[in-house]
């Protein structure tokens, strides 16, 4: 590796997504230093989180797996996997873990492993809620004690410093849990002696891989090349390039402020960045930087289980029903209700999603009252027991299959339903608990690292 530079692979914005094998070969042609994957998010929702379950396929990652390691071990750099098996809790990591051991045995690659656990204990979140060192980020509707009794997992989104550890024990591949995203790319350069603030500033776009190209991918790689003063993103697909605009524009991906993004123990301030375009394909970024907070704040994410979930998928095309849907609906909720006043307000939901109308915005739809010549409903019930929301979605889907209304010409029924059966059991249903800052004394406390060899000659 040359002491005045380090370049950095990112195959592709999630482990598992894929990338084309021709563009990871370009990018290893480059002699890259390390290879660097993102595993994970938090944008799938929380059930992947609070059932331990990861929200991508086996066989994918352990393809892009299989690809990576493969490279690792002919050119002798170390791999990191951050937010393993999509949401870093025990279960994921575990997951990804017998697939690192799979693909190492099948390759014949003799490897140190490090995985690094990002469970934080309803104890220790107890404990620093009581001495004042957890502090929400959003308002909390419920007490915070009752979210973390009843969160199946709670995870710490854990910075460089863990991953630092972790390669400085002497592990060629590292499998943390779930991961502040640019870590995973900023933790060897900043071990190397890169300045932090690059190195996190060139993570935060590394992380989604080529969507900071034209056109953009999360299925095609990028490479960085980080400097002492500056970085240089360049994609490896000759038929992508990086501009000026796209790449700070992906800047701003996922930030709530232009200029700051908060961060394990500080925050990167991008009011002095600058972009400049090296050539037609890549982007030269300089001037960011990293400012250390007073303490050192882990945030946690933990997820609970509500209730159950069964919906029923139908479509209308009537344009009296169209024009009287608020109305329809609400008859046909106040006709549930009557039926099963029996059973307690809070023992089951029933939400009407409206395909063609605002079942994308919901009460955020700017564009009121369209004109659609058909609309698409998806009746979702959510309760305490399958059982009941089985029986409250099937209740619903049959009062508005019936439901009359003024205007109303056919009697046969008023929706039209793609599938038999019509209903489907979506069983379990959580909902993001937790969302909170820890404040830590030591960056790496939370985070234990166990090392182990795996793979070996076939």
């Amino acid at each position: 590796m040359a002491s005045n530079e380090m370049k950095i692979l990112s195959p592709t914005a999630i482990l598992g997504y894929g990338f084309p094998e021709e563009s990871f070969a370009l990018g290893l042609q480059r002699k890259p230093d390390v290879i660097a994957v993102d595993a994970g998010s938090s944008d799938p929702g929380p059930y992947y989180l609070g059932a331990g379950v990861s929200f991508t396929d086996r066989s994918a990652v352990m393809r892009d797996l299989t690809i990576i390691l493969k490279a690792a071990r002919d050119l002798d750099i170390p791999v990191l996997v951050g937010s393993a098996g999509g949401s870093g809790a025990s279960p994921h990591l575990a997951w990804t873990l017998d697939i690192v051991k799979e693909v190492c045995v099948s390759i014949g690659y003799h490897a140190k492993v490090a995985a690094i656990d990002a469970d934080v204990p309803r104890s220790t979140a107890l404990d620093a809620l009581s001495k004042g060192t957890l502090t929400g980020v959003i308002p909390e509707q419920e007490t915070v004690e009752k979210a973390i009794a009843e969160s199946t997992y709670i995870v710490g989104q854990m910075g460089e410093e863990p991953l630092i550890a972790a390669l400085d024990s002497g592990a060629r591949v590292v499998v943390a849990g779930r991961c502040y995203d640019p870590a995973v790319f900023a933790a060897l350069p900043i071990l190397e002696g890169f300045d932090r603030g690059l190195a996190l500033h060139l993570g935060k776009i590394l992380e989604c891989a080529a969507i900071a190209a034209l056109p953009g991918s999360g299925s095609d790689c990028m490479l960085g090349t980080l400097a002492a003063d500056h970085f240089v993103l360049e994609p490896t697909s000759p038929s992508r390039v990086c501009t000026i605009t796209s790449v700070a524009a992906h800047t701003l991906y996922e930030k709530s402020d232009p200029y700051f993004l908060p961060g394990p123990g500080g925050h990167l301030d991008l009011t002095e960045t600058r972009f400049e375009q090296l050539d037609a394909r890549r982007v030269k970024v300089s001037g960011s930087r990293f400012v250390q907070s007073d303490g050192y704040r882990i945030k946690l994410e933990g997820a609970r289980k509500v209730g159950y979930r069964t919906v029923s998928i139908a479509g209308v095309r009537d344009p009296v029903f169209i024009s009287r849907i608020d109305e329809i609906l609400a008859g046909v909720r106040a006709r549930v209700a009557d039926n099963f006043s029996h059973v307690a307000a809070d023992a089951y939901s029933l939400l009407f999603h409206i395909y063609g109308k605002n079942g994308v915005m919901g009460a955020l739809e700017p564009v009121r009252n369209p004109a659609p010549h058909e609309l698409g409903i998806v009746i979702e019930a959510v309760a305490q027991t399958q059982d009941l929301a089985n029986t409250i979605c099937s209740f619903t889907r049959s009062t508005a299959l019936h439901f009359g209304y003024e205007g109303r010409v056919s009697t046969a029924g008023n929706l039209a339903f793609p599938y038999s059966p019509s209903d489907f059991k979506g069983g379990e249903v959580y909902e993001f608990s937790l969302y909170h800052l820890l404040e830590v004394a030591d960056p790496t406390s939370l985070f234990p690292i166990r090392t182990f060899v795996v793979g070996g000659a076939q």
